[in-house]
């Protein structure tokens, strides 16, 4: 493995510095990083230089790619670059020339996670066997995701696609057999998060003004929070996740954004969410959505008169008790709640029996299901649509979900009894969710994201490639299982300069007043800071 990621790298390389050339021809010599200050760049301050005239879109692009050649051979938060993002940006000014913004992220740069479909671009979900450059086949669709097209629809410029562990399975860590090891930013030895930790790192970085994620078990709150940023996990349905690879697309995974402000969450989700013929489980959306969208409902004001349940062990007993830095700086963002006007309810899970109800969870697979729908998806110019495809032009097997009997044949769950006893639990643990907010009079819930500080990045010096699945996550995979919306934003920092974030948790469909509630604690404390950068790895790692 060490020499085919050798070879990717090197490959790799070249690849990217193709790509900057190909990107600055024609354009003046002068360096527009050294007048376009892209660090924690908002939308509102690119709509604003736009109309002021400060920039185009390409002079900020380059800007941004300048930033990123610095930078990213340290962080290495990109699996590839989009070769068509000048083009895209030339389009877009000349569109703004003629006729103004064609949208809500008219110019604005983004990154995407490469497990979401880019027309023309491999999608390797973070897996060697789906690259040709590391030694595998590239898939490549032959459209955009859903989400990518309404990203670009609404103007967006897409710089690239961000690193993940393998098929996005780490929560933790993000380390792939394509790309290798993603970096937090703020300090070189400790966990990115994951499994959207390339894009959170890209965001963080300041790589990109915003980013989309993916989840299934944290994957958007676990990087949001090792990196101090704003994370939306919607409610399942909510964005579409077409031209998404799945980890358990019938029931959990979710498309979000990660973003530096509220503000720019909340116009991401404005892009993203609502129903659409490419994924008709967004249809449930329909009447649950802002009529004025989610930037419109935030209100500086919104926690006045709310109630809110606190962690306990009546939630869940994993990484509880809370490490003690954590502990003290919950109680620090519980008493502001309180001079917010807000009102508290300790551990309002406490006798209930959702611990325990949550612990009968019954198993099902979706797995062979969902990927077997999204191949489908990839279009005839495809090299394989299917893994059985994959396994003779490779001569390989597949080994991730690919053997076990009858739970790997693509099956309609709903068409199995195992689905139909996930839906029937899933159905009895959200009314007990219901039932305890109805009981204590609450609005949503105020959690830690997680019960301890951020995790190293080398877990075990003496066991290098140790690499445990042990982020100390509060709200998932609960929330991921119910189908239920999270936002977590920044309050503090550690004593060792990594991120404390909370999370509002509310029932299906509340996405507007998490962002809200999240936009007024926000406004509170201006607690996110940029992270300081370095254009060098230091020889020990980091460590």
């Amino acid at each position: 493995m060490d020499r085919v990621v050798g070879g990717w790298r090197r490959r790799r390389a070249w690849v990217v510095a193709l790509g900057y050339a190909c990107l600055a021809a024609g354009l003046r010599a002068v360096s527009v990083a050294a007048q376009v200050d892209v660090t924690e760049l908002t939308v509102a301050e690119v709509r604003e230089g736009y109309a002021e005239g400060r920039f185009t879109a390409v002079q900020l692009t380059r800007a941004f790619l300048e930033r990123i050649e610095r930078y990213e051979p340290v962080y290495n938060a990109f699996i590839s670059m989009n070769p068509f993002a000048l083009e895209r940006a030339a389009e877009l000014d000349e569109a703004y020339r003629t006729a103004g913004p064609v949208g809500p992220l008219h110019g604005v740069p983004v990154v995407i996670k490469d497990n979401m479909d880019f027309a023309g671009l491999p999608t390797t979900v973070g897996f060697e066997g789906f690259s040709s450059a590391a030694g595998g086949i590239d898939m490549v669709p032959g459209d955009h995701a859903a989400v990518v097209s309404r990203l670009e629809a609404a103007g967006a410029i897409v710089l690239g696609k961000t690193n993940l562990p393998d098929f996005a399975a780490h929560g933790t860590r993000t380390v792939s057999s394509v790309a290798g090891v993603t970096r937090n930013p703020y300090r070189l030895d400790k966990a990115p998060g994951g499994s959207s930790g390339g894009t959170a790192t890209a965001v963080n970085a300041s790589f990109a003004v915003l980013g989309l994620g993916t989840e299934t078990g944290g994957s958007i709150q676990n990087p949001a929070s090792a990196q101090g940023l704003v994370g939306v996990k919607p409610t399942y349905g909510l964005v579409p996740l077409e031209g998404v690879y799945p980890l358990s697309g019938t029931y959990v995974d979710v498309v979000g954004p990660l973003a530096r402000s509220v503000e720019d969450a909340a116009i991401a989700m404005d892009v993203l969410a609502g129903p659409t013929d490419e994924d008709l489980a967004t249809y449930a959306a329909v009447g649950h959505m802002p009529d004025g969208g989610y930037v419109a409902a935030l209100d500086a004001n919104s926690l006045a008169g709310r109630r809110f349940g606190l962690v306990g062990t009546g939630w869940r007993d994993d990484w509880l008790p809370l490490h003690p830095e954590t502990e003290a700086e919950y109680r620090k963002a519980v008493e502001l709640l309180r001079r917010l006007g807000a009102e508290v309810v300790d551990d309002p899970f406490a006798g209930s029996g959702f611990r325990e109800l949550y612990a009968a969870q019954p198993r099902v697979s979706t797995s062979a299901h969902d990927r077997h729908l999204y191949f489908q998806g990839l279009g005839p110019q495809a090299a394989f649509h299917s893994i059985e495809e994959w396994e003779r032009l490779t001569g390989r097997t597949f080994r991730r979900g690919r053997r076990g009997g009858a739970a790997h044949v693509p099956a309609r769950p709903s068409a199995t009894e195992e689905g139909d006893a996930f839906q029937a639990w899933r159905r009895e643990i959200r009314a007990l969710f219901r039932s305890v907010l109805e009981e204590h009079d609450l609005d949503g819930l105020f959690f830690p994201q997680a019960g301890a500080p951020n995790r190293d990045l080398v877990e075990d010096p003496d066991r290098p490639a140790y690499n445990p699945n042990n982020w100390p996550e509060i709200p998932s995979n609960i929330i991921n299982d119910l189908g239920l919306p999270t936002v977590t934003v920044p309050f503090s920092y550690y004593a060792d300069g990594t991120p404390f974030v909370v999370a509002f948790i509310g029932d299906m469909w509340t996405e507007a007043q998490l962002l809200s509630w999240a936009y007024a604690l926000e406004q509170a404390t201006r607690a996110r800071r940029a992270p300081e950068l370095v254009d060098t790895l230091p020889e020990d790692g980091g460590r």
